[in-house]
């Protein structure tokens, strides 16, 4: 791959060597990039993940890497959304919208050769909801009838779960209400079977970080299979002889690279030793838009950079604190200055026009009040106020952000923000274990529904991470799902993200988009709102896909 024709501002000396550092070690020593011949990809993926294990992940690095591993019931059209068929052939609806019957495809394999059959769906749903895994994202799931009191533990017996396996290829699951998104959020890790003789092969059901997601011992029903996992070097995924549409598959292979320095990763890129990046540098975007505007890709992204607020924690346990510092954040200077790349500026949290939906509710920027606030509080011009920490994970574009929302807290307020960064893996325990003060936080819609953004809030949510509970918050967010009237579930959700800005529990900074590095080279790759890659369906320009044919 030819290196990319841009100009670049000189970079320190010692971010230089440390560049080059990052580089041996995930690359070696070697000049060459990678080989022509091989129908592999290469991929920056942001951060090492936390796991490979579907059921106990939160995150889009992870998610990257499990969708190639990995295929749930349905799959959706990369460009549209749309569900098509994934491990389900084929799927029937009742007439109320509340019993789906999907029947298995006769010839989806595990990467083991194993067949894929319903049992599995049962046993993974089984597996996630039990309280003793301590899933954070089992409330993906609570839509199924009985989901929710299993595995707050006032269900013992799954048997009463809305999961019945017909036969080995017939799957019937009842959900609590029609559920109109229930199809599209197959796609999510959260609903991927996993192969029960691998996972007590390791451990017991509801045990959590064993062995069974290293490379040699991890099996997958996905169009990749694990081959290496080394540690904040790479994490290799090849071709699945055994999944159903293998001889349809494009690559050979996908290798993953956890890179969390912006700098480092667009370097490789140059270098030719990535084909896709996860992030740009943000001061090298509008060179990449004069210079080389083929390779940079710019796309909408439904998604919400914003920050929580630990309201276990003093001074934050007062709302009139946490709002002041909404409102003394000037998100319109932050992104037209800092973050850049056709960001928009956030005064409310779920994305404008999500499903139809955009908020009322605001927290806009108004510098008076937020003194005021402060000042209400007891903390008159900042007087008697803590130092306030604020976390973030290792990235330029975040110490950035952080940076520069430190200095406008500053002289907007007078209160003092001291900055924190962990690696990712230090900095989601963090935030779990309610370590912090305010933590950078993003959220990437997991369909699109304003519901996936706003329920993370409601009370012992594992999405929560904020310790705020409101039981109006969570009354609402429960009416808007048993809700059929379209008009009245948004209603009873605009009432909800009303409560979640007053409160505020989070302070929303600005809406995503997708920027990143992308080659000439890759074929099919499409552009959606929830960022999703179906690897399985890319390929490289004149790289021959001769793996299937070789077996």
């Amino acid at each position: 791959m030819a290196i990319c024709r841009v100009q670049c501002k000189p970079v320190p000396v010692a971010a230089t060597l440390m560049m080059v550092w990052i580089g041996i070690v995930l690359f070696g020593c070697g000049t060459r990039g990678f080989d022509d011949q091989d129908a592999i990809l290469h991929v920056g993926n942001g951060a090492e993940p936390q796991d490979l294990d579907p059921h106990l992940v939160t995150g889009v690095p992870e998610s990257r890497i499990l969708s190639a591993l990995f295929e749930g019931l349905t799959d959706v059209d990369p460009r549209t959304l749309e569900p098509i068929p994934g491990a389900a052939e084929s799927w029937s609806v009742s007439d109320d919208g509340t019993v789906y019957t999907f029947t298995l495809r006769p010839d989806g394999r595990w990467s083991n050769g194993d067949p894929v059959t319903a049992h599995d769906f049962a046993y993974a749903w089984r597996r996630i909801l039990t309280p003793a895994l301590g899933a954070e994202y089992a409330y993906m799931l609570f839509c199924i009838k009985n989901a929710r009191p299993f595995h707050e533990g006032d269900l013992e017996d799954f048997d009463e779960v809305g999961v019945r396996v017909i036969d080995d290829h017939t799957l019937e699951v009842t959900l609590e209400n029609p559920t109109p998104y229930f199809l599209s959020m197959q796609i999510h890790y959260t609903w991927f079977p996993v192969h029960q003789p691998t996972i007590e092969a390791f451990g017991e059901m509801d045990h959590r970080g064993t062995r069974w997601t290293r490379a040699g011992n991890h099996v997958g029903n996905g169009p990749f299979k694990l081959d290496r996992w080394e540690p904040d070097r790479v994490i290799a995924v090849s071709h699945n002889p055994a999944y159903w549409n293998a001889a349809a598959t494009g690559l050979e292979g996908v290798w993953f690279y956890p890179i969390d320095n912006a700098l480092t990763e667009e370097l490789l890129f140059r270098q030719g030793r990535l084909h896709l990046t996860e992030n740009v540098p943000v001061d090298k975007i509008e060179v990449y838009q004069r210079d080389t505007p083929e390779v940079i890709r710019i796309d909408p992204y439904l998604g919400t950079y914003y920050f929580r607020l630990n309201v276990t924690r003093p001074p934050l346990d007062n709302p009139k604190v946490r709002r002041a510092l909404g409102l003394a954040l000037d998100r319109d200077d932050l992104v037209r200055n800092v973050v850049r790349a056709g960001r928009e500026p956030a005064f409310f949290y779920t994305p404008p026009d999500t499903a139809g939906y955009t908020s009322e509710a605001r927290m806009p920027y108004d510098p008076d009040k937020a003194r005021e606030l402060l000042a209400e509080a007891g903390y008159p011009d900042g007087q008697g106020l803590p130092p306030i920490e604020l976390l973030y994970n290792t990235s330029e574009n975040h110490r950035m952000v952080a940076e520069a929302v430190q200095a406008m807290w500053d002289e907007t307020l007078n209160v003092r923000v001291t900055l924190t960064n962990q690696e990712w893996k230090v900095y989601l325990n963090s935030m779990q274990q309610l370590d912090y003060g305010i933590a950078r936080s993003g959220w990437i819609g997991d369909f699109v529904d304003p519901i996936n953004f706003l329920e993370c809030f409601t009370t012992g949510n594992g999405n929560n991470r904020t310790g705020f509970s409101s039981p109006e918050f969570d009354a609402l967010i429960e009416e808007a799902r048993r809700t059929v009237d379209p008009e009245a579930r948004l209603e009873f959700l605009q009432e909800a993200e009303h409560i979640l800005m007053e409160e505020a529990p989070i302070i929303p900074v600005y809406f995503y988009t997708r920027t990143y590095l992308q080659s000439p080279e890759i074929e099919g790759l499409a552009a959606n709102p929830l960022g999703y890659i179906a690897f399985h369906k890319l390929g490289l320009r004149d790289r021959p896909r001769t793996l299937a044919a070789r077996e």
